[in-house]
């Protein structure tokens, strides 16, 4: 299983992805699931997986085979803008559900991906997209600050009332580390190491990337004091008066 979060802000984009992919009792995998697309000063686009493993490492690898096509193939690096980015990752999960789909299902297993793009293209303001297991899409707007994929429901209560699209990446950035320690926490199979990535509105790069592993001090100093706020604020609220 894996979580993933993109927050799309005024002042730009935070983007945050555990690495785990399968835990058991005596076996956990890491794999990363973040992918940057990075043309410093024209374009930054991030891309984040979850799903079948299979699928999206399938997916990733057409991407890049793309960016190196002579022939004018459309891909990341030569769109025009994030819609058609999007639509770019769309076609190479339709390319990959074409070849693996049948083959899949003949084993009883469904063809179950998912994944966030956004980030910046020269002329036009950064942009959010969630992209489903069939290729198509949606865009994040001015009511919709964030998108999730994976195991999103632990993480999502402090987001829907911390994030607005005002909130600074300073800010954004500590409410996604909360969110995925709360999921952490939660479920055995999301884990560390994380890669946290923050993209400023008109730099057209990668402002901030970190990798978080257990040594992480602030991480570590989020996952203690987030704990005894939550302790402290539910010990100071009122007992019901109504029970016997």
């Amino acid at each position: 299983m894996t979580y993933c979060i993109g927050m799309l802000l005024d002042a730009g984009l935070v983007f945050l992805s555990d690495s785990r992919t399968n835990a058991g009792v005596d076996q956990i995998n890491t794999f990363r699931k973040m992918h940057l697309f990075e043309r410093p000063g024209e374009r930054i686009v991030v891309l984040m997986t979850a799903g079948n493993l299979a699928i999206s490492q399938s997916l990733v690898s057409i991407l890049k085979e793309r960016l190196g096509s002579e022939t004018g193939e459309r891909n990341l690096h030569n769109v025009g803008n994030m819609f058609e980015a999007a639509r770019c990752v769309g076609d190479a999960v339709r390319e990959v559900h074409r070849r693996d789909a049948d083959a899949l299902q003949e084993f009883s297993i469904d063809f179950h991906a998912s994944f966030i793009i956004g980030g910046q293209i020269k002329g036009e303001r950064p942009r959010l997209f969630s992209v489903y297991a069939p290729g198509n899409f949606i865009e994040a707007t001015p009511d919709t600050t964030y998108f999730q994929i994976g195991e999103s429901k632990y993480g999502k209560p402090i987001i829907d009332r911390v994030i607005q699209r005002g909130t600074t990446l300073d800010e954004a950035a500590k409410c996604a580390l909360i969110s995925m320690d709360s999921t952490i926490r939660s479920n055995l199979s999301v884990g560390l190491p994380l890669d946290l990535v923050c993209v400023r509105t008109d730099e057209l790069r990668v402002h901030s990337h970190k990798n978080i592993d257990a040594d992480n001090a602030y991480f570590r100093m989020i996952r203690s004091r987030w704990g005894e706020s939550l302790r402290q604020a539910f010990t100071e609220l009122p007992d019901p008066d109504w029970l016997p």
